[in-house]
């Protein structure tokens, strides 16, 4: 569905993306993560043909956006970060009007509209306006509006960014429900569950480059451990303790308010801190997430 080589994007001598290689297949849940700033907004402007690349080359449905920008968006649902929806117009009539860009007919899109607010679980609201939805339902209506030309991939630019946990999880079920159906979902996010719950594959971006790829497992098993423990002893004892739990993990990290200690056994590690005599503060035992990934590739410094 989607083939970049070597996809550069230069603004002077900054290279918002600096030369990656990623594929696409149909039918799959792909994701782009990476911290802010990482390209992921730029490679995905790209790929809908509303930005110039730089270098390399890039098909989307076998076809250069750069060269055939209007045939490649006809197939393409594209949700952008903000919502950027008609709040003159109310909830269906911006499915029914967006629709129209795309020169469908009327007699199209009534029943498709009427199809997309039940996708969207909002058929109360569809005489509503749009200003009196609630952040997920605005979200959701983003959503079913990108939906309305039946595209073959969906981009998804941090489509939960802003959210409560309730309203994530009822956009996630959405997503389930068009990846079910056969759509393509192509999806930045810097939410590492987000990541491990949409995408069956990723790539770890990082200044323009990429950091590692495969599915979220792949990537749990080839750069972290099985378990962590995090451990307190004390903003003021941590550092001192490190060195007395040499060899209890595959590897330590101490952080200002814990100590990290990734481990194949998080259970048998907890024990043995304790026959060494070290009584931690609090300690808790968590399985391994995305999150350890992508802070060990990405680093832990703040991003502006």
């Amino acid at each position: 569905m989607i083939r970049a080589e070597g996809l550069r994007k230069m603004y002077g001598d900054f290279a918002a993306v600096d030369g990656i290689d990623f594929e696409v297949q149909p039918g799959e849940s792909f994701g782009l993560l990476g911290p802010n700033g990482a390209g992921k907004s730029t490679t995905m402007r790209m790929i809908g043909g509303t930005l110039d690349r730089s270098g390399g080359t890039l098909q989307v449905l076998g076809m250069d956006p750069a060269e055939r920008g209007p045939e490649v968006r006809a197939h393409l649902g594209v949700i952008p970060q903000q919502d950027n929806l008609d709040e003159e117009l109310r909830v269906r009539d911006n499915l029914v009007m967006y629709g129209r860009y795309f020169g469908l007919p009327r007699s199209y899109l009534g029943p498709k509209a009427d199809e997309l607010l039940a996708f969207a679980q909002l058929e109360a609201k569809a005489t509503a306006k749009v200003g009196d939805l609630s952040g997920g339902m605005k979200r959701r209506l983003t959503i079913a509006r990108g939906l309305v030309n039946e595209p073959r991939i969906l981009l998804l630019d941090e489509p939960t960014t802003g959210l409560d946990p309730q309203a994530r999880h009822i956009l996630w079920d959405r997503l389930f429900r068009l990846k079910e159906a056969g759509t393509t979902l192509v999806v930045t996010t810097h939410f590492m569950d987000e990541a491990e719950q949409l995408c069956d594959r990723l790539i770890v971006v990082d200044k323009g480059r990429i950091m590692a790829q495969g599915s979220p497992a792949q990537l749990i098993r080839e750069h972290s451990t099985r378990e962590v423990v995090e451990v307190r002893f004390g903003s003021e004892r941590n550092a001192q303790v490190v060195a007395e739990l040499e060899g209890v993990g595959v590897r330590n990290e101490v952080l200002p308010d814990r100590i990290l200690i990734y481990a194949p056994d998080g259970e048998g590690a907890l024990e043995e801190i304790t026959r060494r005599g070290l009584h931690p503060v609090t300690s808790l035992v968590r399985r391994s997430s995305l999150e350890d990934v992508f802070l060990r590739l990405t680093g832990r410094s703040l991003v502006d």
